[in-house]
Formats: structure tokens, sequence, C-alpha cells
């Protein structure tokens, strides 16, 4: 009996939206990223896209535990020599709320085309509304 590999036409992609207000970033970062890849349906593949999209509200209420506040650093190159900035997550969190979930998930994908095109799915907005309601999104809970 052949393997059963899912066509691109065959696939269901589903919204789903997670309110981050009060949960702590990583939760919310694994749940995501366990939606984005697909490994939730029993047609998993492990080289395709089936995933399905998500949205995260609330970004900037979302939790870091213990000192993660002051001692947790995000990196960034500019690509020249002695480019190297680095800020912690509270002035991240002060500048762009939602850059925070953002990279949780992203480090959470495959580091392949097939990741960056999982990444495209997801959608974090800072405040409760978003304007994705035609879709249908149906509420994720962690």
């Amino acid at each position: 009996m052949p393997t059963y590999i899912p066509k691109a036409t065959s696939l269901d992609r589903r919204w789903f939206v997670i309110d981050a207000s009060g949960k702590v970033l990583g939760k919310v970062a694994t749940a995501a990223a366990t939606v984005l890849t697909g490994k939730r349906k029993p047609t998993y593949t492990p080289f395709l896209d089936t995933g399905d999209h998500v949205v995260v509200i609330n970004a900037d209420q979302v939790v870091l535990t213990g000192k993660k506040e002051t001692d947790k650093v995000y990196h960034k190159h500019s690509g020249f020599m002695g480019g190297m900035k680095s800020r912690a997550a509270r002035a991240v969190r002060a500048e762009h709320p939602k850059r925070l979930v953002e990279e949780a998930v992203r480090g959470m994908l495959p580091k392949t085309k097939l990741g960056r095109a999982m990444f495209l799915k997801l959608k974090v907005y800072g405040g409760a509304k978003h304007p994705h309601q035609a879709q249908k999104p149906q509420p994720l809970t962690l």
C-alpha cells in the first residue's frame, strides 16, 4: 500500500485566533508553531506546508516569567563590522510589542524555505482587534 501524500489542492486551511493577554510567551509561541506546522492534523507531512493560519491578539500583554523582562536580550546585526545591536526584552516590548511573539514563533519553525512559508501564515496584533473576521477564525485555547 503506497504512502498517502496530500496534494496542495486537497489541503483544508483553517484560521485560529489566540488571545495572548496574561499568557506566558512560550506557551503562546508553542501553540502557534504547532498549528502553523500542521502537526495537529492527521495529514501532517514533514516536507509539505500543511499547517493552518494563526492570528495572535493582545501580543502586548504577553507575560515573561522570572527576570526575562530585564535579562532576556534580543540581538540583530547590520551586516557591517561592529554592527551587533542588543536590546533587552523590556525595550523591545516598548517599541515593537508584537516582535516578542514573532521572534519566539520564528525560532520554533524550521530554518528553511518551508519554515519561512509557514511564518507568513502568522498574523500578530498588539491590540484586541484584527482584520481577519471574514475568515471566521476559531478560538484556540491554551
